[in-house]
């Protein structure tokens, strides 16, 4: 049986989208296959990187890619999920294709404030809520 193919997409590729691809990844245990693009290829948020660390995933060498070079490869994904915050939703990329189009909104971590720490504290809280859903929509496949 071919694994489920799951394309995650945001603004740029660097935090939401990239935490919930490894979530899948980690959590799909082989029945999904994840993977993550942007509207363009930006930075992989170094917040987003130490949350993930945080619970055993390492996403450090990940790369951030754009929709543009998914769509040019010729990729096919069974499902298309945007990550997009709500205020940026319009400028959420579109995948073309036959794959069931889902939004799941989370705030973007690259636009909170604060000091380092509570930059990062409010990281891994959407950290947790990316593992939420992802978690609950797994399960809805068993």
């Amino acid at each position: 049986m071919n694994p489920v193919r799951v394309l995650f997409v945001c603004n740029h590729n660097s935090a939401r989208s990239q935490m919930a691809e490894a979530f899948v990844n980690h959590l799909g245990q082989g029945h999904f296959v994840a993977e993550s693009a942007g509207l363009e290829a930006g930075v992989l948020n170094p917040r987003a990187v130490e949350a993930m660390r945080e619970v055993g995933i390492d996403i450090s060498k990940s790369k951030t890619k754009s929709v543009f070079e998914m769509t040019k490869a010729g990729k096919a994904f069974d499902y298309v999920v945007a990550v997009c915050d709500e205020a940026s939703v319009k400028q959420c990329p579109v995948f073309p294709g036959d794959g069931e189009k889902l939004y799941w909104g989370f705030p973007d971590p690259s636009v909170v404030s604060g000091s380092e720490q509570q930059k990062l504290q409010r990281t891994c809280e959407i950290r947790d809520h990316i593992r939420k859903r992802v978690m609950a929509w797994l399960d809805e496949f068993s």
